[in-house]
């Protein structure tokens, strides 16, 4: 991750909590602990930050609390070819009639304009995913009630939801932190208790994950490998990562990025 952009998400998760450890910036940066460090060192230097022993906190921290990750308008950035191809791939498994839940996330985000020609009724904490299905399609579009993270662009409540548990759904798309031998990976308590009680309202859960999440980790499991029933991906995963899915008995779709790629020179 480029510096400016690790700076944007240290900044971020410095207004989210009272304190953010460095272990806690390394895992969600992916950087070393000296790159930390020395980050939060300059930070504490233009006086956007203030470094504490073992961390960082916000020089004003807001009434609010935030998520743990990085922020959506980071996150958007990375890999966003990737993204498009196996959003592509998603939304292709979407037939009209359906009704869908997608979750919040920069991946999930894309799936949105591949749905504007179908006919799905969609559940989503997303924001973002909910106002632009609401602006630029006809497909029923529900949302939770909670609180909506400005930095996430999601809506979660602390208390679960009644919407949520009466909508029922054929198919769940969702992002994660990460994904290995033990399940999915997420990176704050909120997003794992949001995810649980939707992930038991479909009959199939969709993984969307570009192959860089793969060596992702957290220390939250959202859920096994064997509640998954298939993960759409790019080309640059693994063998090892492939043989995990296989063993596992969830399926593997290798979105095509090449395909994405011609059709955006297309469109140029």
């Amino acid at each position: 991750m480029h510096e400016t952009e690790r700076h944007r998400v240290i900044l971020a998760a410095a207004q989210s909590h009272p304190v953010v450890t460095v272990a806690e910036l390394c895992e969600v940066t992916g950087s070393s602990e000296a790159t930390i460090r020395r980050d939060i060192a300059s930070l504490d230097e233009q006086g956007k930050l203030r470094r504490v022993r073992g961390g960082a906190e916000a020089i004003n921290p807001p009434a609010q609390g935030g998520l743990v990750g990085r922020p959506f308008s980071v996150n958007e950035t990375i890999n966003i070819a990737q993204k498009r191809a196996i959003a592509r791939a998603a939304a292709d498994l979407c037939s009209d009639g359906e009704p869908i839940i997608i979750n919040g996330g920069t991946t999930t985000y894309q799936m949105v304009h591949h749905l504007t020609t179908k006919r799905v009724s969609v559940f989503t904490n997303s924001f973002a995913i909910a106002e632009f299905l609401i602006h630029n399609s006809r497909n029923p579009v529900v949302i939770p009630g909670g609180t909506v993270y400005r930095e996430q662009n999601v809506i979660l409540s602390p208390f679960g939801g009644v919407v949520a548990s009466h909508f029922y759904a054929k198919r769940m798309f969702i992002g994660c932190q990460g994904i290995g031998a033990h399940g999915l990976m997420e990176a704050d308590p909120m997003v794992v208790q949001s995810e649980l009680g939707l992930i038991g309202q479909a009959d199939e859960l969709i993984v969307l994950a570009d192959s860089s999440k793969f060596t992702g980790r957290s220390s939250l499991i959202l859920c096994g490998l064997d509640r998954i029933a298939a993960v759409i991906t790019d080309s640059g995963i693994r063998d090892e990562d492939r043989q995990m899915l296989e063993t596992a008995g969830v399926r593997l779709i290798v979105a095509d990025t090449t395909a994405q790629a011609d059709r955006q020179s297309a469109v140029a």
